[in-house]
């Protein structure tokens, strides 16, 4: 086994170790991974961040159900919607999609660098977000009533999301439930884990019926990313959340940044 790939191996680790401090995040990291240290194919590592993400994600949320930190009937309005959204998206949306994307003259634009740009621009919206601290106290819903409706469109936005360039979309939800839902904060990460969990299985059932599947590699990267996410559980009792999360969004912009210059000055 090469540096490379260890690198990338004991990357998995930080992929759950984010998912477990932050309620989501761990998608942001999981395709860079694939696509620039393990070398697959752009709509390949978005299947397998989802199979990732989705594994890692609900075996985190089986502490945060048993401890009642999920709220399942803003759970049920959130990701009914959303699921739908995610398995259309992977089972009919992305294989029928153009390739190329784009052609004008000589310049071409193809569906796996179309993906990359959508994605590096969601990095960089997350990664604002993240440096910033946008998760509201309170909003729309600070007298206990969660907007149901409001959730279910917010849900099929994030399904179109998470099935079109594999991200589990953490960033975006919990902020949504604590404003929407009126959750508190510890509450909306433990909903958005078992969200993510769900949404990421539904969006991989859409492509298993297309896609061949490297379980050899998979499951083992899959493992680490678990071991991650306890010990990121373990440690949010200890780290300020906040302080970590800012320093992950600047490391998200860089690595954003480093994808948009790879793809349009060193290909």
């Amino acid at each position: 086994m090469s540096a490379q790939e260890l690198f990338g191996y004991a990357s998995a680790i930080v992929v759950g170790l984010v998912i477990g401090l932050a309620g989501g995040g761990g998608s942001i990291l999981t395709l860079p991974i694939f696509i620039y240290v393990f070398d697959i194919p752009t709509v390949l590592a978005t299947t397998y961040s989802l199979f990732v993400v989705g594994s890692t994600s609900f075996v985190g949320s089986l502490n945060h159900i048993l401890k009642k930190r999920v709220d399942l009937p803003v759970t049920a309005a959130f990701a009914l919607p959303s699921f739908v959204s995610v398995y259309l998206s992977r089972r009919f949306l992305l294989p029928f999609l153009p390739d190329p994307m784009l052609r004008i003259g000589n310049y071409v634009l193809s569906k796996s660098d179309a993906i990359l740009y959508f994605f590096a621009f969601i990095m960089i919206i997350a990664a604002r977000a993240m440096i910033r601290n946008d998760r509201p106290e309170q909003g729309e819903a600070a007298d206990g009533r969660p907007r149901y409706g409001n959730l279910a469109l917010d849900g099929l936005a994030v399904g179109v999301l998470t099935g079109t360039i594999g991200a589990g979309g953490g960033f975006l939800i919990v902020p949504m439930l604590v404003l929407l839902a009126g959750l508190p904060v510890h509450r909306a990460v433990a909903t958005s884990v078992f969200i993510i969990a769900i949404n990421s299985f539904v969006g991989f059932l859409g492509d298993i019926h297309h896609t061949p599947l490297n379980w050899n590699f998979l499951l083992p990267f899959t493992g680490l990313s678990i071991i991650g996410i306890f010990t990121g559980m373990y440690l949010a009792q200890f780290v300020a959340p906040d302080k970590l999360r800012r320093g992950f969004g600047w490391f998200v912009l860089i690595v954003a940044m480093y994808m948009i210059s790879k793809e349009i000055f060193l290909k």
